[in-house]
């Protein structure tokens, strides 16, 4: 069964809604440098507390430092952290070490074919690796939340040559998300602006989102 992300949850309201729909991940985007969905770290805690333990509960944080990242996490008490942009070198290990509970998940923005060496490189040191349409390297880094898809038959190259699970997200819809899964096979997929309506998770959007999902 493929998993469902919905991320750029802004209340308890919203996840609800997200869990009844039968999703097993939530985002709760921290401070970024652009991009939809960002709340406050004592907002993020508050929602990451409402939920039951089999939901996964993933804390996006744009911070590339170790120590700052594990503070970040104990400051949210989620018990997944999205590494949205590239970290500084051991940093998968000293988080692990660090904070062994919580599951790893490190993004991969792919812009080209350089994306497949980037997800080989941090594939064993990681819990999964979700593949977005974001560019770090823009003067205002775009981390997530573009609305945009990226190239497919990368993501689909990614997923045959690493062994840990990996997420697709980037522009997907109730209407592409069918054609997305079946070509590209991904373990999870991940959801933002696809579902929203003037910002406000969309019921009707959700639920045919997850129906769709559901044939896979």
């Amino acid at each position: 069964m493929v998993r469902i992300k919905v991320c750029c949850i802004s209340s308890r309201q919203e996840a609800d809604l997200a869990m009844a729909a039968g999703v097993s991940a939530l985002g709760l985007v921290s401070e970024m440098p652009s991009g939809p969905g960002t709340i406050d770290d004592a907002r993020i805690r508050k929602i990451a507390s409402h939920c039951p333990p089999d939901i996964a509960t993933f804390l996006l944080t744009c911070r590339r430092k170790s120590d700052e990242i594990i503070s970040h996490i104990d400051a949210c008490a989620t018990n997944t952290v999205q590494l949205v942009d590239s970290v500084e070198e051991g940093a998968h290990e000293k988080i692990r070490r660090s904070l062994p509970h919580i599951k790893i998940v490190q993004v991969i923005h792919v812009i080209n074919e350089r994306a497949i060496e980037e997800a080989l490189c941090c594939a064993d040191a990681v819990d999964a690796i979700l593949l977005d349409s974001g560019n770090p390297g823009l003067t205002v880094k775009q981390l997530g939340g573009t609305g945009r898809t990226h190239n497919w038959e990368i993501s689909r190259q990614i997923i045959e040559a690493v062994d840990c699970p990996v997420y697709l997200a980037g522009g997907l819809t109730p209407e592409n998300i069918s054609e997305a899964i079946d070509f590209v096979r991904p373990f999870g997929v991940d959801v933002c602006s696809g579902l929203r309506d003037e910002g406000r998770l969309d019921r009707n959007k959700l639920n045919r989102f997850c129906d769709a999902v559901s044939h896979f």
